[in-house]
């Protein structure tokens, strides 16, 4: 059975600093479901978030770019609720129905010749060593 999300009047002072501070880097009134069921681990939630903004803070990729990125990985590990997040988070960072469709091809395309590669277990090029 699925842990209930916790609300932030529910929390603990650890989480709901967490919470704010989510808030605030995201201008949201609210957290979203998945960071208020990592809340059962305190631990698990700080690391999680603090890794997150790190990792996705603007940097030499742009923001749609790497929103663009976690989408692919999530639909190559058939994550739901990261697909929808990240396809919504893309989408305001301004991928548009074009770019999704062209991504979901690379995706494919990718996922279908890694598994070729990988079942003939094909050998390196020498320039690709």
């Amino acid at each position: 059975m699925p842990l209930p999300p916790i609300d932030h009047a529910d929390a603990l002072p650890e989480v709901r600093a967490v919470y704010d501070d989510i808030k605030a880097t995201r201008h949201v009134p609210d957290v979203n479901n998945f960071w208020k069921v990592l809340a059962h681990h305190p631990a698990t939630l700080k690391r999680t978030w603090e890794s997150l903004k790190e990792v996705m803070a603007p940097g030499a990729l742009d923001p749609a770019v790497k929103e663009m990125i976690y989408l692919a990985v999530s639909v190559t590990n058939n994550c739901t609720y990261c697909i929808r997040s990240h396809e919504a988070a893309a989408r305001r960072a301004g991928m548009t129905d074009a770019q999704f469709g062209e991504l979901m091809a690379v995706v494919a395309m990718a996922n279908e010749t890694n598994r070729l590669a990988n079942g003939y277990q094909v050998e390196l090029d020498p320039q690709l060593r």
